[in-house]
Formats: C-alpha cells, sequence, structure tokens
C-alpha cells in the first residue's frame, strides 16, 4: 500500500496546474510532502480551498461595497476571532492525508464536524505497522486526572512493557494473517477456509495504524487544535495537533496569529473570576472562602495570574 501512494504522489508532484483561485504559497510548498509523526505515523496536505483573503471576503459581502478602505485585514480577522464569529472561517477548507494508531484515531472522530474517509480492512489486509511509544513516554496513572498520566515509570519496568506491547502487537497481528489464510513466509494451506476481512480485524491491536483522509473547514480545524493543542491532551495526539499547528500558519498566517491571541494563549473567564480580578486590581486582597469560586476554579485562576 506505501508503494502504491508513493508513486500516486509522484504523479501528483508532476502535475502543475494554472488556477485563478487564491493560493497559500506556505501550503502550496509543502503539498503532498509527508510530514512524520510519532514513530511511523504521517501527515500530508492533500487539497485546500481559500487563504486569509477569503475570510476577509466572505466577511465583507455582509459589510458592504467599500468598507476595505475603511478596515485592514489583519484588523478585520482579529475582530472576527475576537467576537467569536465562525461563518467567515467556514469558507476555507483543507484536505488531509493521515496516518495514525487506532487508539488515536478513536480519539480524533469524536470532532465530529469534518469529513473522513478511512482505509477499510473490510476490504483490505492492515499493515503490520504498530505504534510503540518510547519508554521515556511511559507513564504512572496520574491521581488527579483518571485520564492522564503522572510520573514517569522506572527505567526496568518501562522496557519490560515495551517489550510487552511489542510482543503482543506482533502476536496478534501474527493471528490476524492466520484467521485470513495469509501468513507471512509459509505455504497457503488453500484447504483451509479463510475468516472474512470484516471479522478478522476484531484481534488487532489499538497500537495498529490506520489511515484517512480527513477533510475540515477552517474553523473546525481551528477548535480541533484549541483542544487537541493544549497540554491536558494525550501525548500522542498533541502530536499530530503540533503539525496541525504549524500547517495553520503556513495556511493562513494572519489567521494563525489572531488564532494564538484570541485562542490557543489566552482563557475563558467566569463572571465570578472576573469579579475577582476587578478587586485585586483596585488593590484589595482576596481569599477563596470569600469568593463562589470553587477549589478547581480557584486554582486555575491563580496558575493564569501567577
Amino acid at each position: 500500500m506505501q508503494k502504491k501512494i508513493s508513486i500516486d504522489i509522484n504523479n501528483l508532484r508532476k502535475n502543475k496546474n494554472h488556477t485563478y483561485r487564491p493560493i497559500s504559497s506556505g501550503l502550496e510548498r509543502i503539498l503532498y510532502n509527508q510530514i512524520k509523526v510519532l514513530d511511523k505515523g504521517f501527515i500530508r496536505v492533500v487539497d485546500y480551498m481559500g487563504n486569509d483573503s477569503s475570510i476577509v471576503q466572505a466577511a465583507r459581502v455582509s459589510y458592504g461595497k467599500g468598507t476595505k478602505k475603511k478596515s485592514l485585514d489583519e484588523g478585520l480577522i482579529r475582530y472576527l476571532l475576537r467576537h467569536k464569529h465562525t461563518t467567515p472561517f467556514e469558507m476555507c477548507e483543507i484536505k488531509l492525508h493521515i496516518k495514525l494508531p487506532i487508539f488515536i484515531a478513536r480519539q480524533w472522530i469524536r470532532h465530529r464536524t469534518a469529513n473522513i474517509n478511512e482505509y477499510s480492512a473490510r476490504y483490505s489486509i492492515l499493515e503490520d505497522e504498530f505504534y510503540i511509544p518510547r519508554t521515556t513516554n511511559l507513564a504512572k496513572q496520574a491521581t488527579s486526572n483518571k485520564q492522564g498520566r503522572g510520573q514517569e515509570l522506572e527505567s526496568e519496568l518501562a522496557k519490560k512493557i515495551i517489550k510487552i506491547l511489542k510482543e503482543d502487537s506482533k502476536r496478534n497481528y501474527n493471528h490476524y494473517l492466520w484467521m485470513l489464510n495469509e501468513q507471512e513466509n509459509k505455504e497457503y494451506d488453500n484447504t483451509r477456509e479463510s475468516l472474512s476481512r470484516e471479522l478478522a480485524r476484531i484481534n488487532l491491536t489499538l497500537n495498529t495504524y490506520t489511515q484517512w483522509y480527513w477533510k475540515v473547514d477552517l474553523h473546525n480545524f481551528m477548535h480541533f487544535l484549541l483542544l487537541r493543542a493544549d497540554s491536558h491532551s494525550q501525548l500522542e495526539i498533541r502530536a499530530y495537533a503540533d503539525i496541525l499547528l504549524g500547517l495553520l500558519k503556513k495556511w493562513v498566517p494572519i489567521t494563525y496569529k489572531a488564532f494564538c491571541s484570541y485562542r490557543l494563549n489566552s482563557a475563558d473567564l467566569s463572571q465570578e473570576s472576573l469579579d475577582v480580578i476587578k478587586k485585586l486590581i483596585k488593590g484589595k486582597k482576596v481569599r477563596r472562602e470569600n469568593t463562589t469560586l470553587s477549589k478547581r476554579e480557584w486554582d486555575e485562576l491563580n496558575l493564569l495570574l501567577y
């Protein structure tokens, strides 16, 4: 499969097409290039529509003729993001070819506002490629967060876990091939019936790599990044989000800058939190007991302020 993909990509790169549509010079330079993620994953830009000027154009349809002289593009884009306008950003889209472990795909698919077409193990045989984390990325269960990691595991235990992950992945894959009657380096038993592909795949481990095309508009692309590029997100999906953040910068640099200002590196505050900040600005001392904030919200506010 990988060889066929490489041939298809090379053929696409040979053909240069003239276009009258708005282009992103940043994406044009990396179109079809494979950007590696994790140990065996990748992200590749397959296609896109629109750029920063497309957002401005869409917004000014509502404002009427002649407003361009009154507002710079950057100022308008920052205004749109600051005031949480969405439809102008939905005018831009991007299509990506992504290779990722199945357990990350199951997290990714929760972002339902996209179009996805995944490699089908009902029709084809998955390759023996598995995500194996580095020993330094193996950590204990966090005590304060039920879905997070705590301290790094002791070295010898981490090595043993890596060994188990590799052995289980390979064993289950070999059983998968056996059920399909597709064993490697063995003569096929033509007299034995094979299990259907759609059933044999259920024995594969969740670290098996899959691939899909993911098409999403810019508004929902940024929403994905807001959640998955966050430090609280799982390390593996955050690795993909970091690459996507770089693609955002290449695709729509003005929007990227505004996104960092008003979304990624900003914070939403409750009315109660704002009341605390107003008192602090006036030089007053504030204790949590004198507010209606929960301990968690109080701690989160303090992390932002100090």
